[in-house]
């Protein structure tokens, strides 16, 4: 899909497709509750720790991350048997559960790793072991072969707006009948070579969502968190705000988005806003998906009125915005959001 290009999702005859199941694998953010702030600061996800295991040995870092995600997503959304570890099996329909990975620095250690062999040793220099690190599919390949997922795989590269597209494009693989379902994992590795591509500090963070049709998650009693409503990418932020179905006059609770960046505050008009890389740091692929998530806690805690969540403006090849509604069952609640029984 190219910066010019607009994709609306906006259907009220379309097959509703809500979030059942949220993870993350994010230091100092330990439930998607927190997204909400302040952040804590501390807890949450330890990479020291959580990114060992035999499960996940000869792998890149990004596949780790993601994995660790995806693992919590699945079992809080109840496609998992008893136990979140490492040992669990997927209990949904794994023929038709399709895996969208937004990312746009991935595996770029593991590539800039082989070609450093190869001008040092020649290609007789590399390990079998690392050469699947190359591939540009590899995160979403892992997450499937972890969980034996056989529906569409596919990975979005597709700059600042490219989690909200990862969204949108499970959306559509299901509306469409190409999947029953998708983990949609949204991930930025941090790494030497990370921040010399970005002439920053990258921020270690992955999150994962679980997408249902809303009628199949009803059926196996799944909580639906929130509903994908509309979502448009086009060249720029007011144009995106017409296409996924929000007016100018609309007020939403939530605008998940930087102001400056969208270059275009003034036409929304929302109760609250969070930027959550002002507080979490460059999160590039990742934005999108934790925005879903941010979007889901909004929806759980007592706060009212939609939520957007915009990506890109003026500085880059495009802008997109994803609206999202709170589901028909869902109800405010006491519970801390991401803390479930």
């Amino acid at each position: 899909m190219n910066a010019t290009s607009t994709a609306h999702t906006r259907n009220p005859s379309a097959r509703g497709v809500v979030v059942t199941g949220i993870g993350l694998a994010l230091p100092g953010v330990a439930t998607y509750g927190d997204l909400l702030g302040p952040l804590p600061g501390e807890g949450g996800f330890d990479p020291a720790t959580g990114l060992s295991g035999r499960e996940l040995r000869h792998k890149d870092r990004a596949s780790r991350l993601a994995l660790r995600a995806a693992e919590f997503a699945l079992h809080d959304g109840g496609l998992t048997d008893a136990d979140a570890d490492a040992d669990a099996t997927f209990t949904g329909a794994a023929d038709a559960t399709a895996v969208v990975v937004s990312t746009n620095m991935g595996n770029a250690d593991s590539v800039c790793a082989a070609t450093d062999t190869i001008a040092r040793e020649g290609v007789r220099g590399l390990s079998p072991l690392g050469l699947p690190q190359t591939s540009s599919n590899v995160i979403a390949g892992w997450v499937a072969i972890r969980y034996r997922l056989r529906g569409p795989n596919v990975t979005v590269c597709n700059g600042v707006t490219s989690g909200l597209d990862a969204l949108a494009w499970a959306r559509n693989l299901i509306v469409a009948g190409r999947a029953d379902g998708a983990v949609v994992v949204g991930v930025e590795p941090a790494n030497a070579v990370t921040e010399k591509l970005l002439g920053e500090q990258s921020t270690d963070a992955a999150v994962a969502v679980v997408l249902e049709p809303a009628d199949a998650a009803a059926c196996r009693g799944a909580r639906p968190r929130a509903t994908i409503a509309g979502y448009a990418r086009v060249r720029d932020l007011p144009a995106a705000l017409t296409c996924a179905g929000v007016a100018e006059q609309e007020t939403v609770g939530l605008w998940l988005g930087d102001e400056a960046a969208a270059g275009a505050g003034r036409l929304l008009a929302a109760t609250r806003r969070i930027d959550l890389e002002a507080q979490l740091g460059p999160l590039s692929g990742a934005l999108g998906v934790l925005q879903c998530a941010a979007a889901a806690a909004h929806f759980e805690s007592s706060a009212t009125g939609n939520v957007l969540a915009t990506a890109g403006g003026p500085r880059h090849d495009a802008a997109a915005a994803l609206l999202l509604t709170p589901s028909p069952t869902t109800r405010p609640s006491t519970q801390e959001p991401g803390e479930h029984p």
